[in-house]
């Protein structure tokens, strides 16, 4: 026999209840992310691009001169290596390489967690309604991520951009978000599928809940989860996607990215020759794409205690 309710839990509300549920999900999710070291590391080298990311403010703020597209040393004329006024020294025309990695840094947190969030609300909500909506809505739905899941992202925005000119770097977040829904709709779908048929959703048809409340009200808050696994790891593909264009040529030339930085190096032949130029945007799109990949690894596990038995076990 079930002991009855106390009277303060009994009149809780149930916005509070669905509240507490949450913190007590988060408290439990964080303590067991906290023993992983590799989310530790992920999480910290993250930290570090996110402060590099805030602090790219600043140089100008300072002297006109380290603005990273528009601010030139007039004592430098050409690519200089690091001094105590250039910490990483000059590019070709005498801007600051040290102040052009932080801003690479905003514009890849802001390229990375845009396309990201807009490709993961995409995918979230395509998914559930496909899942829960029934056969002829799951099958036109489930055949468009399929056209589109088979196109190769990048190729098709570089045509994209061939035709139209290079495109402003708002308009690559929303093509990489628009070619990198389909996988987390697939996988949300699958989820979806599943929730449906639980007791829980059943008490709501009963209840009288409309279609659209049972959608977001109680099968969106179990895949939300899932959701944000899978966002970190489009994170790092929207950097990579928006690097590759800057490189060769197809990126926002009114922005500075590390892929852009990459470009410039190459096309005025200091590939070689300046590996203080070099060496440093590449090994932060190396780092922070790894510092996502490390972080969505380590929620894997959180999410799936399955993984966390077999790191047990060994």
């Amino acid at each position: 026999m079930s002991l009855p309710d106390h009277p303060k839990t009994a009149a809780r509300p149930a916005g509070l209840s669905v509240r507490f549920h949450w913190i007590r999900r988060f408290r439990e999710g964080w303590a067991i992310f906290r023993e992983n070291l590799i989310g530790r590391i992920g999480l910290m080298l993250l930290g570090l691009f996110g402060l590099m990311a805030l602090c790219s403010f600043i140089p100008p703020l300072i002297d006109p001169m380290y603005h990273p597209m528009t601010g030139v040393d007039p004592a430098i004329s050409h690519s200089t290596g690091p001094s105590l006024k250039h910490w990483l020294g000059t590019d070709f025309i005498g801007r600051d390489i040290f102040s052009q990695l932080l801003a690479g840094a905003r514009i890849a947190f802001m390229v990375g967690l845009s396309s990201a969030l807009i490709s993961i609300l995409l995918g979230t909500t395509i998914g559930m309604i496909a899942g829960y909506a029934g056969r002829i809505a799951d099958t036109l739905l489930m055949r468009l991520a399929d056209m589109i899941m088979v196109m190769p992202t990048l190729l098709v925005v570089l045509i994209l951009a061939s035709l139209f000119g290079q495109l402003s770097i708002w308009t690559i977040v929303l093509l990489i978000a628009l070619f990198r829904w389909p996988g987390v709709s697939r996988v949300i779908r699958a989820q979806t599928l599943t929730l449906k048929q639980r007791p829980f959703i059943e008490a709501a048809r009963v209840a009288g809940a409309s279609h659209t409340r049972i959608i977001f009200r109680h099968i969106m808050p179990n895949v939300l989860p899932l959701s944000l696994l899978y966002m970190t790891f489009r994170v790092t593909s929207a950097i990579i996607i928006e690097a590759a264009l800057a490189f060769l040529g197809f990126g926002d030339p009114g922005t500075v990215s590390w892929g852009m930085m990459l470009q410039w190096v190459w096309k005025t032949g200091h590939m070689f020759q300046a590996p203080y130029w070099l060496l440093p945007p590449g090994i932060c799109i190396s780092l922070l794409t790894l510092s996502f990949f490390m972080l969505g690894r380590s929620m894997d596990e959180v999410l799936d205690p399955r993984l966390r038995k077999e790191d047990t076990n060994r």
